[in-house]
């Protein structure tokens, strides 16, 4: 059974290593990356991520629909292994980190879409835009780690439109095209701690 299962019949039983599952849980930011890819002067992709964040999870074994998630990123901790573009992302052009420092995800439900594959649907705020997000999931599992850690495992992705947060920030390729999409895919590969 699934992380994100909703069982069809309230009265059947809880699957035992469902309900083990059930707590707090700190992502570890030592071996989770948060990261994205986006299409630069129409023939390239450029990959980056944020080295700085903090996040939570909440797992409910017996509703395991209601499950929860919580992220805050550091935009200033943006990496896409040049420094002058960096500087560019973080600046009013785009991300303006001075004035918005952090970047936020809140679930707000958790649902099963077929096979291995779970959805966690919640708000995403850049700058001071809010809009829905709905990330794909696969729950790699739970294992305890060598010093007595429980952990749980996803990879996950979601692409979104830069624009509808407000980044629309562009320029134009001589061979015609611009020089950033407006597509960026997000991806996610989270190992979280439980806490309690």
């Amino acid at each position: 059974m699934g992380l994100f299962n909703r069982k069809s019949d309230a009265a059947a039983p809880v699957d035992p290593a469902l309900a083990a599952l059930t707590g707090d849980y700190v992502i570890d930011p030592a071996h989770s990356s948060i990261g994205f890819t986006v299409r630069h002067a129409m023939v390239t992709n450029v990959r980056g991520a944020f080295d700085e964040y903090d996040g939570k999870l909440s797992l409910n074994g017996a509703d395991p629909a209601s499950s929860a998630a919580v992220i805050d990123v550091k935009i200033t901790s943006i990496d896409t292994a040049n420094e002058d573009r960096d500087n560019h992302l973080r600046s009013a052009d785009f991300f303006d980190a001075e004035k918005f420092p952090t970047m936020t995800f809140r679930s707000t439900r958790a649902e099963e879409a077929g096979g291995d594959t779970y959805r966690m649907i919640g708000d995403l705020t850049i700058k001071d835009v809010t809009r829905p997000l709905t990330i794909d999931l696969e729950f790699n599992g739970s294992a305890k780690d060598a010093f007595g850690n429980e952990r749980v495992g996803f990879e996950g992705s979601a692409t979104i439109l830069r624009s509808d947060w407000g980044l629309t920030w562009n320029a134009a390729v001589e061979t015609g095209g611009v020089m950033v999409s407006d597509k960026v895919k997000l991806t996610f590969d989270i190992s979280a701690i439980k806490s309690s």
